[in-house]
């Protein structure tokens, strides 16, 4: 019996440069595998995060996407969502919306839409999020389980989830976002007490440095392992959205560098509506887009059992 064979790409997701940025899988034609399946193939790619593409079920959407990491599904990602679409494109789909695309996922829907910069850059409007702010009694445990004494308090760290969990913490600069060496064992006891499945962790850069912020994702177990995730589209989406609600946005639009500490040079674009353009119903009030370019490193089948 002949082999039975998907179309296939890994992106490497928030850089233009090879190797540099956030890996993914992206399977296609993916509406004949079951949940089973997709868990074992994303176990074997061994990324953070596979994705599969689907036929939408929802009218307004442009595709479906289910997203697995090794261990099980997440209902959004941010990294996955700007991949995935960069590998629908290349592979000659149209939008139904020229610039524009939906998203179907397990959150719901979620708007894409092209960056007017030349590189092929796409952003993702940022879901709903809870937003569940650290209890004073555990700022000494979080300082514990950092090894510092750099967080700023004043900007509360808060627990925020629009479909993947992240403990928000603020430090005074981002040299000391880069010098922390958590303790493993009181950062896994910190986020699971807020289920959450990790720190994203952001400090300032001077005014002439090369970004507004710089962000580290540390992980402590669950459904996204544990280390340090090079670049993360929902905790730089959380970060945003905090910065809003805590009155710290840093302008209309910023940037972020991650992946440092890892060798990597991620970049992410951040920027807030404030109005809702004429004749545009899909785009609400007040979105908060992430995004940045992505670059196909592999291009062709998946062989399937």
């Amino acid at each position: 019996m002949p082999a039975h064979t998907v179309r296939f790409k890994q992106i490497d997701v928030f850089t233009s440069v090879p190797f540099k940025g956030n890996p993914l899988a992206v399977v296609f034609d993916a509406d004949a595998l079951d949940t089973e399946q997709m868990q074992t193939i994303a176990h074997w790619t061994n990324l953070s995060e596979t994705t599969f593409l689907l036929k939408p079920g929802d009218p307004a959407a442009d595709y479906r996407v289910r997203i697995f990491t090794t261990r099980g599904e997440l209902p959004f990602a941010g990294h996955p969502t700007l991949g995935t679409a960069h590998a629908l494109l290349e592979s000659g789909y149209r939008p139904k919306q020229a610039g524009k695309l939906v998203q179907q996922c397990g959150v719901g829907l979620v708007e894409l839409e092209a960056l007017p910069e030349a590189d092929g850059a796409w952003a993702f409007a940022a879901p709903p999020a809870r937003v569940t702010p650290l209890a004073e009694d555990r700022y000494a445990a979080l300082s514990t389980a950092l090894r510092s004494d750099a967080i700023d308090f004043s900007a509360t760290p808060c627990a925020v989830d629009n479909g993947a969990p992240w403990l928000v913490v603020r430090v005074d600069s981002a040299r000391a976002c880069l010098a922390l060496e958590p303790d493993a064992a009181a950062l896994a006891d910190i986020v699971h007490s807020v289920n959450t499945h990790g720190l994203a962790v952001y400090g300032p850069h001077d005014a002439n440095g090369p970004a507004t912020f710089e962000v580290r994702c540390l992980m402590a177990g669950g459904r996204f392992g544990v280390g340090e995730d090079p670049v993360t589209g929902s905790a730089n989406a959380a970060l945003a959205g905090l910065l809003s609600a805590q009155q710290l946005r840093p302008g209309a639009r910023y940037s972020v560098r991650q992946g440092t500490a890892l060798g990597r040079a991620g970049q992410v674009r951040v920027h807030y509506d404030e109005a809702r353009p004429e004749g545009d119903p899909l785009r609400a009030r007040g979105k908060t887009w992430i995004g940045g370019p992505s670059v196909t490193i592999v291009d062709g089948t998946f062989r399937l059992p």
